[in-house]
Protein backbone atom coordinates (compact mmCIF):
# COMPACT_ATOMS: atom_id res chain seq x y z
CA UNK A 1 0.00 0.00 0.00
CA UNK A 2 1.30 3.45 -0.85
CA UNK A 3 2.07 5.80 2.00
CA UNK A 4 -0.73 7.89 0.53
CA UNK A 5 -3.16 5.69 2.43
CA UNK A 6 -2.61 7.72 5.59
CA UNK A 7 -3.57 10.90 3.74
CA UNK A 8 -6.60 9.59 1.88
CA UNK A 9 -9.92 9.18 3.73
CA UNK A 10 -10.98 5.57 4.08
CA UNK A 11 -12.84 4.40 0.99
CA UNK A 12 -15.14 1.37 1.18
CA UNK A 13 -13.25 -0.75 -1.34
CA UNK A 14 -13.61 -3.81 0.87
CA UNK A 15 -17.34 -3.24 1.07
CA UNK A 16 -17.47 -2.90 -2.68
CA UNK A 17 -15.55 -6.15 -3.12
CA UNK A 18 -17.85 -7.93 -0.70
CA UNK A 19 -20.83 -6.61 -2.64
CA UNK A 20 -19.27 -8.03 -5.78
CA UNK A 21 -19.05 -11.42 -4.10
CA UNK A 22 -22.78 -11.26 -3.51
CA UNK A 23 -23.45 -10.47 -7.15
CA UNK A 24 -20.92 -12.57 -9.10
CA UNK A 25 -20.56 -12.37 -12.86
CA UNK A 26 -22.44 -15.16 -14.61
CA UNK A 27 -23.10 -16.42 -18.09
CA UNK A 28 -21.01 -15.94 -21.19
CA UNK A 29 -20.69 -12.76 -23.22
CA UNK A 30 -21.88 -12.91 -26.81
CA UNK A 31 -19.11 -12.25 -29.32
CA UNK A 32 -19.36 -12.37 -33.09
CA UNK A 33 -16.34 -12.68 -35.37
CA UNK A 34 -12.88 -13.67 -34.18
CA UNK A 35 -13.02 -13.70 -30.36
CA UNK A 36 -10.79 -11.30 -28.46
CA UNK A 37 -9.89 -10.46 -24.88
CA UNK A 38 -11.08 -7.08 -23.59
CA UNK A 39 -11.16 -4.92 -20.49
CA UNK A 40 -14.67 -3.55 -19.95
CA UNK A 41 -16.46 -1.55 -17.29
CA UNK A 42 -20.06 -0.58 -16.71
CA UNK A 43 -21.08 1.98 -14.12
CA UNK A 44 -24.71 0.87 -14.02
CA UNK A 45 -23.85 -2.67 -12.91
CA UNK A 46 -20.69 -1.46 -11.11
CA UNK A 47 -18.37 -3.96 -12.76
CA UNK A 48 -14.90 -3.80 -14.23
CA UNK A 49 -13.74 -7.06 -15.78
CA UNK A 50 -11.32 -8.73 -18.13
CA UNK A 51 -13.36 -10.91 -20.46
CA UNK A 52 -11.55 -13.66 -22.33
CA UNK A 53 -11.87 -14.65 -25.99
CA UNK A 54 -14.45 -17.30 -25.12
CA UNK A 55 -16.64 -14.73 -23.39
CA UNK A 56 -15.87 -15.86 -19.85
CA UNK A 57 -14.77 -13.51 -17.10
CA UNK A 58 -11.09 -13.96 -16.21
CA UNK A 59 -10.89 -11.23 -13.55
CA UNK A 60 -13.30 -8.70 -12.09
CA UNK A 61 -13.44 -5.78 -9.69
CA UNK A 62 -16.61 -4.10 -8.46
CA UNK A 63 -16.44 -0.35 -9.13
CA UNK A 64 -18.55 2.73 -8.67
CA UNK A 65 -18.62 5.66 -11.11
CA UNK A 66 -16.06 5.06 -13.86
CA UNK A 67 -14.94 6.54 -17.18
CA UNK A 68 -11.37 5.29 -17.51
CA UNK A 69 -9.24 2.21 -16.78
CA UNK A 70 -5.95 0.68 -17.87
CA UNK A 71 -4.11 -2.61 -17.62
CA UNK A 72 -0.56 -1.68 -16.68
CA UNK A 73 2.56 -3.45 -17.98
CA UNK A 74 2.95 -5.20 -14.61
CA UNK A 75 -0.54 -6.67 -14.96
CA UNK A 76 -2.14 -4.41 -12.36
CA UNK A 77 -5.22 -2.38 -13.20
CA UNK A 78 -5.29 1.40 -12.87
CA UNK A 79 -8.88 2.47 -12.40
CA UNK A 80 -11.16 4.66 -10.32
CA UNK A 81 -13.68 4.26 -7.52
CA UNK A 82 -15.94 7.26 -8.00
CA UNK A 83 -15.14 10.59 -9.57
CA UNK A 84 -12.30 11.49 -7.16
CA UNK A 85 -10.51 8.30 -6.16
CA UNK A 86 -7.88 6.77 -8.49
CA UNK A 87 -6.54 3.35 -7.51
CA UNK A 88 -4.02 0.80 -8.72
CA UNK A 89 -5.18 -2.73 -7.93
CA UNK A 90 -3.25 -5.97 -8.37
CA UNK A 91 -4.77 -9.22 -9.62
CA UNK A 92 -5.39 -10.28 -6.01
CA UNK A 93 -7.60 -7.18 -5.62
CA UNK A 94 -5.11 -5.50 -3.31
CA UNK A 95 -4.89 -1.72 -3.63
CA UNK A 96 -1.19 -0.93 -4.07
CA UNK A 97 -1.55 2.80 -4.80
CA UNK A 98 -4.30 5.38 -4.47
CA UNK A 99 -4.91 9.07 -4.92
CA UNK A 100 -7.84 11.17 -3.67
CA UNK A 101 -8.35 14.22 -5.89
CA UNK A 102 -10.99 15.55 -3.54
CA UNK A 103 -8.59 16.24 -0.70
CA UNK A 104 -5.06 16.41 -2.03
CA UNK A 105 -2.93 19.18 -3.54
CA UNK A 106 -5.16 22.10 -2.64
CA UNK A 107 -8.50 20.52 -3.52
CA UNK A 108 -9.97 20.25 -0.03
CA UNK A 109 -13.47 21.76 -0.12
CA UNK A 110 -13.52 22.13 -3.90
CA UNK A 111 -15.84 20.36 -6.32
CA UNK A 112 -13.41 18.27 -8.34
CA UNK A 113 -14.02 15.28 -10.57
CA UNK A 114 -11.56 13.01 -12.36
CA UNK A 115 -12.59 11.37 -15.63
CA UNK A 116 -9.14 10.54 -17.04
CA UNK A 117 -5.77 9.37 -15.78
CA UNK A 118 -2.68 7.65 -17.16
CA UNK A 119 0.43 5.96 -15.77
CA UNK A 120 3.35 7.56 -17.59
CA UNK A 121 6.58 5.90 -18.70
CA UNK A 122 8.55 7.79 -16.03
CA UNK A 123 6.38 6.28 -13.29
CA UNK A 124 4.36 9.42 -12.60
CA UNK A 125 0.57 9.30 -12.84
CA UNK A 126 -1.26 11.89 -14.91
CA UNK A 127 -4.57 12.95 -13.37
CA UNK A 128 -6.97 15.24 -15.22
CA UNK A 129 -9.13 17.37 -12.93
CA UNK A 130 -12.47 18.83 -13.96
CA UNK A 131 -13.60 21.71 -11.78
CA UNK A 132 -10.07 22.97 -11.22
CA UNK A 133 -9.40 22.64 -14.97
CA UNK A 134 -5.87 21.32 -14.73
CA UNK A 135 -3.70 18.31 -15.51
CA UNK A 136 -1.29 17.23 -12.81
CA UNK A 137 1.43 14.60 -12.80
CA UNK A 138 2.01 13.12 -9.36
CA UNK A 139 4.63 10.79 -7.92
CA UNK A 140 3.98 7.73 -5.77
CA UNK A 141 3.56 9.99 -2.73
CA UNK A 142 0.96 12.09 -4.53
CA UNK A 143 3.23 15.11 -4.82
CA UNK A 144 2.75 17.24 -7.93
CA UNK A 145 5.74 17.12 -10.25
CA UNK A 146 4.11 19.04 -13.09
CA UNK A 147 0.91 21.04 -13.56
CA UNK A 148 -0.76 22.25 -16.75
CA UNK A 149 -3.82 24.56 -16.86
CA UNK A 150 -6.69 23.78 -19.22
CA UNK A 151 -8.92 26.05 -21.28
CA UNK A 152 -12.66 25.73 -20.58
CA UNK A 153 -15.35 27.76 -22.33
CA UNK A 154 -18.19 26.25 -20.28
CA UNK A 155 -16.65 25.37 -16.89
CA UNK A 156 -18.18 22.32 -15.23
CA UNK A 157 -16.80 20.05 -12.54
CA UNK A 158 -18.65 17.17 -14.16
CA UNK A 159 -17.93 17.80 -17.82
CA UNK A 160 -14.88 20.02 -18.27
CA UNK A 161 -13.18 16.90 -19.58
CA UNK A 162 -13.73 13.30 -20.49
CA UNK A 163 -10.74 11.22 -21.51
CA UNK A 164 -7.30 12.73 -22.04
CA UNK A 165 -3.95 11.25 -22.99
CA UNK A 166 -0.34 12.40 -22.84
CA UNK A 167 1.30 12.18 -26.25
CA UNK A 168 4.80 11.04 -27.12
CA UNK A 169 5.80 14.65 -27.82
CA UNK A 170 4.99 15.63 -24.23
CA UNK A 171 1.74 17.33 -25.15
CA UNK A 172 -1.73 16.47 -23.82
CA UNK A 173 -4.72 15.57 -25.99
CA UNK A 174 -7.95 16.37 -24.13
CA UNK A 175 -11.62 15.75 -24.92
CA UNK A 176 -13.62 18.68 -23.51
CA UNK A 177 -17.17 17.38 -23.24
CA UNK A 178 -18.92 20.61 -22.24
CA UNK A 179 -17.14 22.63 -24.92
CA UNK A 180 -17.46 20.10 -27.75
CA UNK A 181 -13.75 20.53 -28.47
CA UNK A 182 -10.67 18.35 -28.66
CA UNK A 183 -7.64 20.41 -27.65
CA UNK A 184 -3.93 19.62 -27.73
CA UNK A 185 -1.89 21.44 -25.09
CA UNK A 186 1.83 21.86 -24.73
CA UNK A 187 3.42 21.36 -21.32
CA UNK A 188 2.72 24.96 -20.30
CA UNK A 189 -0.96 24.83 -21.21
CA UNK A 190 -0.85 26.57 -24.58
CA UNK A 191 -3.41 25.21 -27.06
CA UNK A 192 -1.36 24.16 -30.08
CA UNK A 193 -4.16 22.37 -31.97
CA UNK A 194 -7.89 22.04 -31.58
CA UNK A 195 -10.91 20.63 -33.33
CA UNK A 196 -14.53 21.55 -32.70
CA UNK A 197 -16.75 18.50 -33.11
CA UNK A 198 -19.33 19.51 -35.74
CA UNK A 199 -23.08 19.18 -35.38
CA UNK A 200 -23.41 18.55 -39.13
CA UNK A 201 -26.36 20.92 -39.38
CA UNK A 202 -28.43 19.16 -36.72
CA UNK A 203 -29.99 20.60 -33.58
CA UNK A 204 -28.85 19.41 -30.17
CA UNK A 205 -31.21 17.01 -28.39
CA UNK A 206 -31.02 16.01 -24.73
CA UNK A 207 -30.67 12.50 -23.37
CA UNK A 208 -28.10 9.75 -23.54
CA UNK A 209 -29.49 7.19 -25.97
CA UNK A 210 -29.73 7.01 -29.76
CA UNK A 211 -32.42 9.70 -29.72
CA UNK A 212 -30.07 12.27 -28.22
CA UNK A 213 -27.62 14.35 -30.21
CA UNK A 214 -24.81 16.80 -29.66
CA UNK A 215 -21.05 17.18 -29.65
CA UNK A 216 -20.29 16.07 -26.09
CA UNK A 217 -16.99 14.55 -27.17
CA UNK A 218 -15.67 11.66 -25.07
CA UNK A 219 -12.30 10.61 -26.44
CA UNK A 220 -9.47 11.46 -28.80
CA UNK A 221 -6.28 9.61 -29.62
CA UNK A 222 -3.39 10.53 -31.90
CA UNK A 223 -2.71 7.98 -34.64
CA UNK A 224 0.67 6.99 -36.03
CA UNK A 225 -0.13 8.81 -39.28
CA UNK A 226 -0.55 12.09 -37.36
CA UNK A 227 -4.33 12.14 -37.64
CA UNK A 228 -6.61 12.22 -34.62
CA UNK A 229 -9.27 9.58 -33.98
CA UNK A 230 -12.27 10.92 -32.07
CA UNK A 231 -15.21 9.28 -30.28
CA UNK A 232 -17.80 12.03 -30.43
CA UNK A 233 -19.98 11.03 -27.47
CA UNK A 234 -23.59 11.89 -28.25
CA UNK A 235 -22.51 12.79 -31.78
CA UNK A 236 -23.01 9.04 -32.41
CA UNK A 237 -19.90 8.85 -34.56
CA UNK A 238 -16.21 8.19 -34.98
CA UNK A 239 -14.13 10.79 -36.82
CA UNK A 240 -10.59 10.62 -38.14
CA UNK A 241 -9.29 14.16 -38.57
CA UNK A 242 -6.09 15.41 -40.20
CA UNK A 243 -3.83 18.05 -38.61
CA UNK A 244 -5.51 20.45 -41.06
CA UNK A 245 -8.90 19.55 -39.46
CA UNK A 246 -10.24 17.68 -42.47
CA UNK A 247 -12.43 14.65 -41.75
CA UNK A 248 -10.96 11.81 -43.82
CA UNK A 249 -12.83 8.87 -42.28
CA UNK A 250 -16.12 8.71 -40.46
CA UNK A 251 -18.52 6.15 -39.02
CA UNK A 252 -21.94 7.67 -38.40
CA UNK A 253 -24.91 6.48 -36.36
CA UNK A 254 -26.50 4.26 -39.00
CA UNK A 255 -23.50 3.31 -41.14
CA UNK A 256 -23.16 -0.19 -39.68
CA UNK A 257 -25.75 -2.72 -40.84
CA UNK A 258 -28.06 -3.80 -38.02
CA UNK A 259 -26.30 -1.57 -35.45
CA UNK A 260 -27.23 1.84 -34.06
CA UNK A 261 -24.54 3.94 -32.43
CA UNK A 262 -25.44 5.99 -29.38
CA UNK A 263 -22.87 7.55 -27.02
CA UNK A 264 -19.56 6.71 -28.70
CA UNK A 265 -16.90 6.54 -26.02
CA UNK A 266 -13.40 5.10 -26.28
CA UNK A 267 -12.18 4.37 -29.80
CA UNK A 268 -8.99 2.53 -30.65
CA UNK A 269 -7.11 1.93 -33.91
CA UNK A 270 -6.00 -1.67 -33.69
CA UNK A 271 -2.70 -3.04 -35.06
CA UNK A 272 -4.63 -4.71 -37.91
CA UNK A 273 -5.91 -1.30 -39.06
CA UNK A 274 -9.44 -1.85 -37.80
CA UNK A 275 -11.14 0.41 -35.28
CA UNK A 276 -12.61 -0.65 -31.94
CA UNK A 277 -15.67 1.40 -30.98
CA UNK A 278 -17.31 1.76 -27.56
CA UNK A 279 -21.09 2.04 -27.98
CA UNK A 280 -22.63 3.26 -24.72
CA UNK A 281 -26.34 3.83 -23.92
CA UNK A 282 -27.43 2.14 -27.16
CA UNK A 283 -29.82 -0.36 -25.56
CA UNK A 284 -29.77 -4.18 -25.34
CA UNK A 285 -30.56 -4.63 -29.01
CA UNK A 286 -27.11 -3.21 -29.89
CA UNK A 287 -23.59 -4.42 -29.08
CA UNK A 288 -21.59 -2.50 -26.51
CA UNK A 289 -18.31 -2.83 -28.44
CA UNK A 290 -17.71 -3.11 -32.17
CA UNK A 291 -14.72 -3.68 -34.45
CA UNK A 292 -14.96 -2.28 -37.98
CA UNK A 293 -12.63 -2.34 -40.97
CA UNK A 294 -11.60 0.82 -42.84
CA UNK A 295 -14.41 -0.06 -45.27
CA UNK A 296 -16.85 0.00 -42.29
CA UNK A 297 -17.42 -3.74 -42.34
CA UNK A 298 -18.30 -5.11 -38.92
CA UNK A 299 -15.93 -8.00 -38.13
CA UNK A 300 -16.45 -8.34 -34.36
CA UNK A 301 -19.02 -7.38 -31.75
CA UNK A 302 -19.38 -7.83 -28.01
CA UNK A 303 -22.71 -7.82 -26.20
CA UNK A 304 -23.39 -8.79 -22.60
CA UNK A 305 -26.41 -7.34 -20.82
CA UNK A 306 -26.31 -9.96 -18.07
CA UNK A 307 -23.02 -8.93 -16.52
CA UNK A 308 -22.77 -5.43 -17.95
CA UNK A 309 -25.49 -2.90 -18.72
CA UNK A 310 -26.36 0.12 -20.79
CA UNK A 311 -23.56 2.31 -19.46
CA UNK A 312 -20.26 0.81 -20.64
CA UNK A 313 -17.83 3.69 -21.22
CA UNK A 314 -14.67 1.62 -20.78
CA UNK A 315 -13.35 -0.81 -23.38
CA UNK A 316 -9.78 -1.75 -24.14
CA UNK A 317 -8.37 -4.54 -26.30
CA UNK A 318 -6.11 -6.76 -24.20
CA UNK A 319 -3.34 -9.07 -25.33
CA UNK A 320 -1.47 -11.54 -23.18
CA UNK A 321 -2.16 -11.49 -19.46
Amino acid sequence: MSTLSSQVPAFPILAVLLAGALFPLSGIAEQTGTPRRILAADDSTHRLAIVGPQGTVEWELPVTAIHDAWILPNGNVLTQQGWQHVVEVDRDHKTVWEYDAGTMNGNQGKHVEVHAFQRLDNGLTMIVESGTARIIEVDRMGRIQHETPLKTDHPSAHSDTRLARKLSNGHYLVAHEADGFVREYDARGKVVWDFEVPLFGQEKKGGHGPEAFGNSVFYATRLKNGNTLIGTGNGHSVLEVTPGKKIVWQVSQHDLAGITLAWVTRVERLPNGNTLIGNCHAGPENPQFIEVTPAKQVVWTFKDFKNFGNSTPVTMAVSGR
